[in-house]
């Protein structure tokens, strides 16, 4: 028979640490049924090395990896799980390039402001590697997101607890809703392919070209906008002054990951406003030691022991963090405030959060608060306080009763990729930029100040077709609604919403109820739907899929990471993502204090079953069909039997679940009766591990409680993460068995 290839991803933090006891388990079972499963490296370090490989010695040059997937991604072959990886921020790269470094790989530092040829080398490298670098190569398709029926099934049998806000709640979202992104936008349909450049031309007449040779195709749309950075630094002077008279926490809500261009810049604009008097009296002083607010408080904070007059400036920091508004902290134990880290607050995961906790952060001494949830630009802020109104309307949502809202979204070739890689620019003198066609032609024209922040983006036209497609073709297969969340008083929704109507005109969507609403309205819509148990399709643009595949599963499943995620590919292929990893740091700090991983594979479970589904589907193997099925009934039963990581040391963490999925899958196998040489294979093994059970689990708790070594966060030593994540003798010598 043919061996068929699912490609695996190792990627960061807690989910590269589960892998190495999953993968063991799965390539085991799938040998069994000749699938070869197949890692390919795409860590923040792997890629960081991969694009250094001519600086490296032999024995240290790694492949291209993300470029190989990327090519693979194109293919009808393509078949890859893809876990969640680190979406660098710039503090993320630093410190994973200070490990390298630390380990004796020769790559070079990362200079915020280059001026020499080597340094603009190596800058323009790590811009292929920071931010939300993997999902544009990897997503060659559009998504289809939702919680599957037996999460579901689950959170109503078992419901996590959605907090009620208090009578007289003073948590709000604040949000600018002038001179930002979503007032300043423009946006073109190209008329034909054409070569695009992006010039700024300074007030004295000085003229930069900030990117040339834009390739577009015909039918493509690009959008262009600014934040007003003067406007910017107003309204969040105003959100200070406005928590501190309202008595609660201040928060800031960005997404410096995905758009990791625009949203640090955003970030240091906070830090600099809320520190004012500091960065007045010792600005000079912090700039000259490279210290800056775009990396964060706790980066300028630690870097002070090297600047003179350090002790001074930190009491002054300490001085003015009391004499502020509270602002709300990530870690109140270890003194990490919301501004220290832009990675460490996402609005995607922190906003679903404080709504699931009664509108409530945490403060300085752990204690809950309202809070002045601040989002600068009004795209999308709009969604999370239609949701805070919703609930202190009508009360939480009840996970035992509610419906749920999946959701699909337009991704594919790198669909509004907003704030990030190679179009984004912080302005360095007044004046205009313009967007230029091949004839001298500008299409979208802007009028900025020193500071501002520009950026555009695409979105090609066969993306949103396939998009509209995979809407009428989810739609119809469950009889739900389909909402397209879009706003026609925004210039990319305007060209969006007529490419909807035009390709929605190819379908037969005769008894289906698809509907278009702005994002505000399509919230309160789907709100007031799940509360009577029904469910309704969201149909998104990039940026919102990434915002509402957590917020709905926070609120409906508890976590996100609960998700089945496919990205059926242009070409064919399948893209089967694991879920979110927001809390994967956490995760990994404890494991090293404690041995205990309490990261959940549960979305990991799902997307291998789908994926040997759709290898099944694709390359006739039979096998793999039993594989998936049998998968399937096996996470039933491990949701049933609540083997997901406990909270605590003593109960099973990540190791024992994937002892328990392995049991049962392999428990399922022996029983089924679609192909007997597969029940063979794994009768004895069924047996052994269910007579072996009670050992198995004492063997994986015993290790609990003790500091480990794993030699490194972004690139941990191989042998020692094996080493602690596979710590049952008996289990790794049942599996050889196969």
């Amino acid at each position: 028979m043919n061996e068929s290839v699912i490609y695996y991803t190792i990627t960061d933090e807690a989910p590269a640490l589960a892998t190495a006891s999953l993968l063991p388990i799965v390539q085991a079972y799938a040998a069994a049924a000749n699938v070869n499963i197949e890692t390919r490296d795409i860590s923040l370090a792997g890629r960081i090395l991969a694009v250094f490989a001519d600086q490296l010695t032999e024995s240290q040059q790694v492949g291209d990896a993300l470029g190989e997937l990327g090519a693979l991604a194109k293919t009808p072959e393509a078949n890859i799980i893809k876990l969640p990886n680190v979406s660098a921020s710039i503090p993320q790269l630093k410190a994973a390039i200070s490990e390298l470094q630390a380990l004796g790989y020769n790559v070079p530092d990362y200079v915020d402001e280059p001026t020499t040829d080597a340094e603009r080398d190596a800058r323009s490298r790590y811009d292929k590697v920071k931010g939300s670098a993997v999902n544009p190569v990897l997503r060659e398709g559009n998504s289809d997101r939702r919680a599957p029926l037996s999460v579901k099934a689950y959170a109503r049998k078992h419901p996590h607890v959605n907090k009620a806000f208090a009578a007289g709640s003073k948590t709000r979202v604040a949000t600018m809703g002038h001179d930002d992104f979503f007032s300043n936008e423009k946006s073109v349909v190209l008329a034909q392919a054409d070569v695009l450049d992006i010039r700024h031309t300074a007030l004295d007449g000085t003229v930069t070209d900030l990117k040339k040779g834009l390739k577009v195709l015909e039918g493509e749309i690009i959008d262009a906008t600014f934040m007003n950075s003067a406007a910017l630094d107003e309204f969040l002077a105003e959100t200070l002054e406005q928590a501190k008279r309202d008595n609660v926490l201040y928060s800031l809500h960005l997404k410096a990951t995905m758009m990791k261009v625009s949203d640090p810049i955003l970030f240091g604009h906070a830090v600099k406003t809320f520190f004012a008097g500091v960065f007045e009296k010792h600005g000079a002083a912090l700039a000259a030691a490279g210290l800056s607010a775009n990396d964060g408080l706790g980066t300028i904070l630690a870097g002070l022991a090297s600047v003179a007059g350090g002790d001074e400036i930190a009491a002054d920091f300490d001085s003015a963090l009391a004499q502020g508004p509270r602002v709300s902290y990530v870690n109140s134990d270890k003194g990490i405030t919301n501004l220290h880290v832009p990675s460490d607050v996402i609005v995607d995961a922190s906003m679903p959060a404080l709504i699931r906790n009664g509108g409530k952060l945490w403060g300085v001494d752990g204690s809950e608060d309202d809070t002045l949830a601040v989002i600068p630009d009004s795209s999308y802020a709009g969604v999370y306080q239609a949701t805070i109104e919703d609930v202190i309307e009508n009360g939480p949502l009840n996970p035992a009763t509610i419906g749920s809202v999946p959701n699909v979204g337009l991704m594919a070739q790198a669909a509004e990729e907003y704030g990030s890689h190679d179009k984004t620019f912080e302005i360095k003198a007044a004046g205009r930029v313009d967007v230029i066609n091949a004839a001298g032609e500008v299409l979208i024209s802007h009028e900025v100040g020193q500071g501002d922040i520009w950026r555009a983006t695409q979105t090609k036209d066969e993306p949103v077709r396939d998009w509209v497609k995979l809407a009428v073709t989810r739609a119809r297969a469950t009889n739900v609604p389909a909402i397209f969340w879009l706003d026609e008083a925004r210039a990319h929704d305007a060209n969006l919403i007529a490419k909807v109507r035009k390709y929605l005109a190819d379908h037969d969507i005769s008894g289906l109820t698809i509907e278009i609403m702005e994002p505000a309205a399509a919230t309160k819509y789907s709100l007031g739907r799940i509360r009577e148990g029904l469910d309704t399709i969201s149909v998104t643009g990039n940026v919102l899929r990434d915002y509402l595949t957590d917020l709905f599963p926070i609120l409906e499943v508890g976590t996100s990471a609960k998700m089945l995620s496919i990205v059926p590919l242009l070409n064919g292929g399948g893209l089967f993502e694991t879920g979110a990893g927001g809390s994967a740091p956490k995760h990994v700090q404890q494991f090293v204090e404690e041995n205990y991983l309490r990261w959940d594979s549960l979305g990991e479970f799902f997307a291998l079953a789908a994926s040997l589904e759709h290898l099944a589907v694709t390359t006739g193997n039979a096998k793999a069909q039993v594989l998936a099925d049998t998968l399937d009934r096996a996470t039933g039963t491990f949701l049933e039997e609540d083997r997901s990581p406990g909270r605590k040391i003593g109960t099973i963490d990540n190791r024992g679940s994937h002892f328990y999925i392995g049991l049962y899958w392999a428990q399922e196998l022996a029983k089924q009766t679609a192909d007997a040489e597969l029940a063979g294979k794994f009768t004895a093994l069924a047996k052994d591990l269910t007579d072996a059970e009670g050992k198995i689990v004492d063997e994986l708790i015993a290790v609990q409680g003790k500091p480990v070594d794993i030699g490194g966060y972004y690139r941990p030593d191989a042998a020692k993460v094996d080493q602690a994540m596979r710590p049952s003798a008996t289990l790794n010598r049942a599996l050889a068995t196969l």
